[in-house]
């Protein structure tokens, strides 16, 4: 038994009474009783103690039941020079009843002792206190030798099971507190990672649709600057109107993902390029139902390649390649090449960034590069 072990107090949960079952405390106070019954028999039972003995004898098991008390609540405090000092006091309480005669509870204080020290103090101090006390025991003890060496043995035992069983006790106790604490941490993780997630949705779907809106709107800036015809600066107005409305589609959209509502990838990705010029479609592999994640990054990612193509390949011919595959989804948009519009400095340069951690997020990638011809988008996500 290493050095720890005997210095080491029993722990609080295993000192204290949470977590011991209804029929277990009843039996302890039903032990409480039969000692207090074994006290106050042992100590009026003679029969000419008379008035000033009877008085003595009262005062001292009221002593006993008080240093006891005492003993227990400085024990679960783990203060070591008060509960020896507690200790002290029954053994002396021990000593002065046998000499006076009152030789049951004499002996019944010395077991008490014995066995509240093994099982609530530390090792090293609770051998010596259990020592003492059993010694006196045995000294005093009237009966055969074995007997007395049973009883010594057995109220030995007796303490030591009550100081494992305790501890047993304990430590179940700290377990499920440690459970109680890693299920609160594990349901905050999920609290925080769906407000992650839905802040994550709001701001693609924001981030998206306001930056086709500024290219409209920059365009328009620049026509009138020009001078431009009316016709020209009333086109870019209601292509930013159109946007907007596009914007407001999609952030109800991503609302009703949230929601676990989603409309299929491909329909998504019909409808995304039906409204850009020069740009198709094309889906291989076993089409199934993606996670929600997966099919959330597919959708942004198209969106924010379409967007880069406006932006930076005016009139480019665009491809979107979506193929499942057994263990992932992959997306490659792939642009012609065009010219370079006016407005390729606009918007925060965020976007394709943005995606890509969200893929990481997944355990997937995001790439994207130019290429013989123009530019290619290729994500891949696990599914």
């Amino acid at each position: 038994m290493s050095g720890n072990a005997w210095t080491r107090w029993p722990s609080r949960e295993a000192l204290g009474r949470a977590g011991t079952t209804r029929p277990r405390r009843m039996l302890a106070w039903a032990v409480r009783i039969l000692v207090l019954g074994t006290l106050l028999w042992g100590a009026f039972h003679h029969r000419h103690i008379g008035t000033g003995g009877a008085l003595a004898a009262a005062a001292g098991v009221v002593g006993a039941g008080v240093v006891a008390w005492a003993f227990f609540r400085t024990t679960y405090a783990h203060r070591l020079a008060p509960s020896l000092a507690l200790t002290a006091v029954l053994l002396t309480l021990a000593v002065a009843a046998q000499a006076t005669g009152f030789t049951v509870p004499a002996l019944v204080l010395w077991c008490g002792c014995a066995v509240s020290a093994l099982e609530r103090l530390p090792l090293a101090a609770a051998t010596p206190v259990a020592a003492v006390a059993l010694a006196s025991y045995s000294v005093f003890d009237t009966d055969a030798w074995l007997t007395t060496a049973v009883t010594v043995v057995g109220m030995a035992l007796a303490g030591y099971v009550l100081r494992l069983d305790a501890e047993a006790r304990g430590n179940a106790q700290r377990l499920l507190a440690q459970e109680r604490a890693a299920r609160a941490a594990e349901a905050e993780s999920a609290a925080l990672n769906e407000r992650s997630r839905i802040a994550r949705e709001i701001h693609d779907v924001l981030a998206h649709s306001l930056s086709a809106q500024l290219v409209h709107l920059e365009a328009a800036r620049l026509l009138i600057e020009r001078g431009a015809e009316r016709e020209q600066i009333l086109e870019r107005v209601v292509a930013a109107r159109g946007m907007a409305r596009d914007g407001l589609a999609e952030t109800r959209q991503a609302l009703s993902a949230l929601r676990g509502d989603l409309t299929p990838l491909e329909d998504f990705l019909a409808e995304l390029v039906s409204t850009a010029g020069g740009a198709e479609v094309t889906v291989t592999g076993e089409r199934r139902a993606l996670p929600a994640e997966a099919s959330q990054a597919v959708r942004r990612v198209a969106q924010e390649a379409l967007t880069n193509v406006r932006k930076h390949a005016q009139g480019a011919e665009v491809h979107l390649r979506l193929d499942y595959s057994p263990h992932e989804v992959t997306l490659n948009v792939r642009d012609s090449g065009g010219r370079m519009g006016e407005l390729a400095g606009t918007g925060g340069g965020y976007g394709l960034l943005g995606m890509r951690e969200r893929a990481e997020l997944l355990g997937g990638s995001l790439d994207a590069r130019p290429d013989d011809e123009g530019f290619v988008v290729t994500l891949k996500v696990p599914v």
